[in-house]
């Protein structure tokens, strides 16, 4: 399904071909996520993604971009995680030339004027207010940073207001050349394309000689230091948003799969056990679903739900509940199988979109150095057995290693302290 070809400077076309599909997607992905800043920076990558469809040579203005793309019918955006930054544009495969000369031209060209930065300030600074005003969203922040504690990788992508605020042109330009390099992107596209076409394609419009070589970098230590096990944010809120869970896995360790079939089993889809006990039995929950957030050296296996204001700690207890009984009790072959079928099968549906299949080849490839077929994850998630599920469960979920956080209209973090108990 993918192909690799490394280029003379070091800059990786991957391809992943795609039946039955007219379309194709062009992506840049570039190891500079949040987890490579500074505090005094903290924000800066996100800041520089919006900066990117400012205007560079050939299309000088955001609206050129916009008309280039949108002229033809396709789709165009971007994306900033802790360990990855992507640029993206989606098209009729007939129109691949105009979405690889749009995408270049920002990579390679983009000018990031002064004028432009002060109007994405104020752009910026109103995402960092939709995310306070979106608590589902800004609850899943404030676990991360309570169980990473203050370092890069448990902070905010989107950053501070002062960093917001203060962040001017030769940050953007230091911070590009420092992680905009070669070694440290490349170029994937999916869909209706064949590879040597598509090197030959990368070749000239991401000529050798316009990627600068920056210098060497590595992210900071993902290592756990912690913080507090109970966080509150109080807000007069109708519906109360909490996350509770547990350090997990780093995305190359040998449970990782178990892992995943674990948190789906726990509450991956509308008859797992936490949205029957906690919605449908308990009625306390509106949403309600468990995951893992999966990075190069660390991990998080998390529930998250919408709960009635009123009964919030009865749902915390529901929720440690499940997590006790699945640490205890070995899960059923039949709800092992079904938890793997799940998975597999929402694998196959999102490879059914040429994006998609871009974004698992490049960062597979990206991050860990390898390309990673269906085939190859299915094999591992069959692998995983009954008492797996249990080993792993009761190695993450031991007593005292739950955090807890919470957005709603509370005052009071010691009501919350006997929820974590086993």
């Amino acid at each position: 399904m993918y192909r690799k070809t490394i280029l003379a400077n070091g800059l990786r076309v991957i391809t992943g071909s795609l039946e039955g599909t007219k379309a194709v997607t062009c992506l840049v992905l570039v190891k500079a996520g949040s987890r490579y800043e500074t505090k005094d920076i903290n924000g800066i990558s996100h800041f520089l993604e919006h900066m990117f469809f400012k205007g560079a040579e050939k299309f000088k203005t955001a609206k050129a971009v916009s008309e280039a793309i949108d002229g033809v019918g396709g789709d165009f955006n971007a994306f900033t995680g802790k360990e990855y930054a992507g640029y993206y544009v989606k098209v009729a495969s007939e129109q691949k030339l105009m979405a690889l000369d749009v995408l270049s031209d920002m990579m390679l060209n983009a000018r990031f004027d002064q004028v432009e930065i002060e109007k994405e300030r104020g752009v910026i600074m109103e995402e960092f207010n939709m995310y306070q005003d979106t608590p589902m969203y800004q609850v899943a922040w404030n676990f991360e940073r309570a169980i990473f504690g203050d370092q890069p990788i448990g902070w905010d992508e989107v950053g501070t207001k002062d960093v917001i605020k203060s962040l001017q042109r030769e940050d953007f330009v230091k911070y590009k050349e420092m992680l905009y390099m070669p070694e440290n992107m490349l170029v994937c596209i999916a869909g209706d394309i064949e590879h040597d076409e598509a090197v030959k394609l990368v070749e000239k419009y991401f000529p050798l000689e316009k990627i600068k070589k920056g210098v060497s970098f590595s992210a900071f230590d993902g290592a756990a230091i912690g913080g507090d096990k109970i966080t509150l944010q109080s807000k007069k809120t109708e519906q109360a948003h909490l996350v509770c869970g547990v350090l997990g896995l780093p995305a190359e360790h040998p449970d990782h799969y178990v892992l995943k079939v674990l948190a789906s089993v726990l509450g991956g889809n509308m008859s797992s056990r936490m949205f029957s006990a906690v919605r449908e039995e308990k009625g306390l929950a509106y949403y309600i679903s468990t995951g893992t957030e999966d990075y190069m050296d660390t991990g998080i296996m998390f529930t998250r739900a919408g709960v009635d204001v009123n009964r919030i700690t009865d749902a915390v207890k529901a929720i440690v509940m499940e997590y006790d009984k699945i640490r205890h009790v070995e899960i059923s072959e039949a709800e092992l199988k079904k938890g793997k079928e799940f998975l597999k099968g929402k694998l196959i549906l999102s490879l059914e979109d040429s994006e998609e299949v871009a974004q698992m080849g490049a960062r597979h490839e990206l991050l860990y150095g390898k390309l990673r077929t269906y085939n190859d994850i299915a094999k591992e998630i069959d692998a995983v057995k009954v008492s797996d599920i249990k080993r792993v469960a009761a190695a993450l979920l031991k007593d005292d290693a739950l955090y807890l956080s919470v957005i709603g209209p509370y005052e009071d973090k010691a009501m919350f302290e006997g929820c974590l108990k086993f």
